[in-house]
């Protein structure tokens, strides 16, 4: 199952008695919760039939009361348990009976996140033979363009391809931002379907020169006069551009394209579009292969300067200057 195949299943009325979300992607357990909060009562039912629980605080004998009371003027109730990770596992055990003989009036909503269950326990076994316990993995970056894209269309939206590669380089895989980002700019372009990178800028702060995707570009065409101007943008303007993210970010192209030397297809290793994809090639047509792997040493070393270890008590920016430098010219 997933959140699309679950609620679809919801709008159709089709419920499993109780529901187990886990995992380190709490975007998609988040939006199943509030869509199970919002969507399955009207309010007038749900003013009798919602109970909702926090792990940290919940008693486990109040969350299996409310599992097996049965509805008010309504054929349905919901339990939601929020943050069920917070919960003691000794507590959390003395649910499994009620999965094991559920009450089918009551659906029962579980939100673990940041990790799953675990296996060796015997409220696992059970959970993952009821086929109810679905467990959302992080989301690979390299899904993370296509879930853009995928995500703007739900809502009748598209974006140029620069945009995405610009929203997703600022901002990395975190789902649950970008939505929010594009929920911003959903709201403060009412009328408009496709969204660029000037909306970008305007609405959610993102410069759409002086950025990572621009700096990535910078350092793939070795072109250093527009790095150093970007470089000194972000010495200037250091919130946005930790050099913990920073680094990451440009780290992920140039891995894959010291793994792009391996392939028959160098290019399908590249995402973000064409533009992506010309950057990917551009670095490894003029870094070579050996020059991308001391790229790739470069970046590990500052990665360590990152977290104080010889810093020479430089800042970050300095940092991000100097490693940038140390590639483009070494």
């Amino acid at each position: 199952m997933n959140t699309k195949d679950i609620i679809t299943s919801w709008k159709k009325k089709k419920f499993a008695p109780f529901y187990w979300f886990e995992g380190d992607e709490p975007y998609f357990i988040d939006s199943l919760v509030n869509y199970a909060e919002h969507e399955l009562l009207t309010p007038e039912e749900a003013s009798f039939n919602l109970n909702i629980f926090y792990g940290k605080d919940a008693n486990w004998a109040d969350i299996l009361n409310a599992c097996r009371k049965y509805p008010m003027f309504s054929d349905k109730q919901v339990v939601l348990l929020k943050e069920a990770q917070l919960m003691p596992d000794k507590d959390l055990e003395k649910l499994e009976p009620y999965f094991k003989e559920p009450l089918g009036s009551t659906i029962f909503i579980v939100s673990y996140k940041g990790k799953g269950i675990d296996k060796r326990k015997s409220i696992s076994k059970t959970l993952a033979k009821s086929g109810n316990l679905v467990e959302f993995k992080k989301f690979h970056d390299s899904k993370v363009p296509a879930w853009i894209d995928s995500y703007l269309s739900s809502k009748g939206l598209q974006m140029t391809a620069k945009g995405v590669s610009l929203l997703f380089d600022h901002i990395g895989n975190d789902l649950g931002r970008i939505a929010n980002e594009i929920g911003k700019l959903e709201v403060n372009l009412k009328g408009k379907s496709t969204l660029d990178e000037d909306d970008i800028e305007k609405y959610i702060g993102i410069s759409k020169e002086y950025n990572i995707f621009e700096l990535s570009a910078a350092i793939a065409y070795r072109n250093l006069p527009k790095a150093v101007r970007i470089l000194n943008y972000i010495e200037a303007n250091p919130k946005p551009f930790p050099l913990q993210l920073t680094l990451p970010a440009l780290y992920s192209g140039i891995s894959r394209a010291y793994i792009a030397f391996e392939k028959t297809d160098p290019g399908s290793m590249f995402y973000g579009g064409p533009e992506g994809r010309n950057q990917g090639l551009a670095i490894m047509k003029n870094y070579g292969k050996q020059g991308v792997e001391k790229m790739i040493l470069l970046l590990h070393e500052y990665n360590l300067k990152a977290i104080g270890i010889d810093d020479g008590n430089a800042s970050h920016p300095a940092l991000l200057k100097e490693v940038v430098v140390r590639i483009m010219t070494d």
